[in-house]
């Protein structure tokens, strides 16, 4: 601690007199009347100085308390950003075996890709299969939800209910939905409400378009058996689009329900009955898991059949003509990315089909002793041979 060494000056009353007082000789060269060398402020020096130093000044705290804080944040952001960030988590529900449609999978993960996500990477998927016993949906759906996914997507109707179930928060993502307002999964395409939203296969154009290629091949077709399950979402729906289809060409229909695989044969065997020229698949979780079954009994009893999916073409059915599932999962990924965001799948309107696959297998044809017209070939996006 410091100390200012202080002097202190007396002035005689007497300003004219040279006579010094006693408390003068402290000082002789004041009685002396020799210049002083101080000039400033003797009159208003104190005790005072004899305290300490004084602190620092105010400047020079704040100066110092502004370092220590930008310090302390400077350190606190460095903190966060070495934290890794959070990693979206996709679940993904599928009641058929993961070898059955590897395509709509690789599209899904393509249009991730096109967005900037790669599995692995910036995004986790969850991949559920029920491995085509639709009774383990429900569990699957609830394993999902446990994980805390961030969206759920689900590759078709049963699936989609079964998510439905078990969460009315997390988002889901339609991306194979035949008639999404009829099964109550949203109130409206334009405004869906909820937490549902993504793809639907709706398009009102699509039983008339399938009719028609029959025919083409078909000239004399005159009689068809339509095979479907009225349990299955949407299926009244397309029937009815088929009925009207059907009057407009003068085809007579014959409905045959199939709610199990034991039904697969007994609807081959109603439809030899009646005559049918021709058959028309409609989509059902029962027919598509039984796909190889049902194309064996169309090529047994000598049937020409048009199929909803390309899976069964590939398996070696006769044709099909509907939307691309493909593009349906790869359009799917636009809407998690909106939903990882931040939008409300409420907001975000269910579209539908922009792109549709007509596909022809020839070798199926020969098994039946069909010739595909040219000009029916010309109009087919893949041709199996």
């Amino acid at each position: 601690m410091k100390y200012f060494q202080c002097d202190f000056v007396f002035r005689s009353e007497n300003r004219k007199s040279k006579t010094c007082t006693a408390f003068d000789k402290l000082r002789p060269r004041a009685c002396r009347g020799e210049p002083r060398r101080r000039t400033c402020g003797e009159r208003r020096r104190t005790i005072q100085n004899l305290q300490p130093e004084a602190d620092p000044p105010q400047a020079e705290k704040w100066l110092r308390l502004s370092v220590i804080a930008f310090v302390l944040v400077l350190t606190g952001a460095v903190a966060e950003a070495q934290q890794p960030a959070k990693v979206p988590r996709i679940g993904y529900l599928s009641a058929a075996s993961p070898s059955t449609n590897p395509a709509r999978r690789e599209t899904f993960r393509q249009g991730l890709r096109e967005l900037g996500y790669v599995e692995g990477k910036n995004i986790v998927i969850e991949w559920r299969s029920a491995e085509g016993k639709l009774d383990r949906l429900p569990a699957l759906a609830a394993e999902l939800v446990r994980l805390k996914v961030d969206v759920i997507v689900t590759s078709a109707s049963r699936e989609t209910r079964a998510v439905k179930e078990a969460t009315n928060t997390i988002p889901i993502v339609m991306t194979n939905e035949g008639d999404p307002v009829g099964t109550g999964f949203v109130a409206s395409l334009a405004r869906p409400g909820g937490n549902i939203t993504g793809l639907s296969t709706l398009a009102p154009e699509l039983s008339g378009k399938r009719l028609e290629l029959l025919k083409e091949i078909v000239p004399k077709l005159s009689r068809l058996a339509v095979v479907g399950s009225s349990t299955s979402p949407g299926n009244a729906h397309t029937l009815r689009e088929v009925e009207l289809a059907a009057g407009a060409f003068g085809v007579k229909l014959q409905y045959l329900d199939v709610l199990s695989p034991k039904d697969i044969e007994t609807a081959f065997r109603a439809a030899g009955k009646e005559l049918a020229d021709a058959v028309l698949m409609l989509s059902s979780s029962v027919l598509t898991s039984q796909r190889t079954h049902v194309i064996e009994l169309a090529v047994k009893n000598q049937l020409p059949a048009s199929y909803p999916r390309p899976e069964f073409v590939e398996a070696g059915g006769l044709m099909t003509y509907g939307p691309s599932t493909t593009d349906l999962h790869r359009r799917a990924a636009t809407y998690v990315d909106k939903i990882l965001k931040g939008a409300k799948p409420a907001d975000l309107p269910v579209e539908q089909p922009k792109k549709f696959e007509f596909i022809i297998n020839l070798k199926a044809a020969k098994q039946i002793g069909l010739t595909i017209p040219p000009n029916v070939l010309a109009r087919a996006d893949k041709v199996i041979k």
